[in-house]
């Protein structure tokens, strides 16, 4: 799967199942190229997420809901993934 196309399903996941305000996703690939163990087939992401509904939960639930519904991408495409809730 190529970036773009995981940005869209990640978002799209996301907005079907959080009440959300805004998200904004960016690869953050290329901070980690020459790392040890670097899969060219797995992303880093970095989600920055405006929703009243995550912000009302403590950060353990709002991280383990948001890994829930990223399930099979996070086994798949996505090496890690930073969350930052506004």
């Amino acid at each position: 799967m190529n970036i773009k196309d995981l940005i869209l399903l990640v978002k799209k996941k996301i907005n079907k199942n959080i009440l959300i305000e805004s998200i904004r996703i960016e690869d953050k690939s290329f901070l980690h190229k020459n790392h040890v163990g670097n899969d060219n087939n797995k992303y880093h992401l970095k989600l920055v997420i405006k929703s009243n509904e995550l912000k009302k939960m403590k950060k353990i639930e709002s991280t383990r809901k948001i890994y829930l519904i990223l399930e099979k991408e996070m086994k798949k495409y996505i090496h890690s993934i930073q969350i930052l809730i506004i």
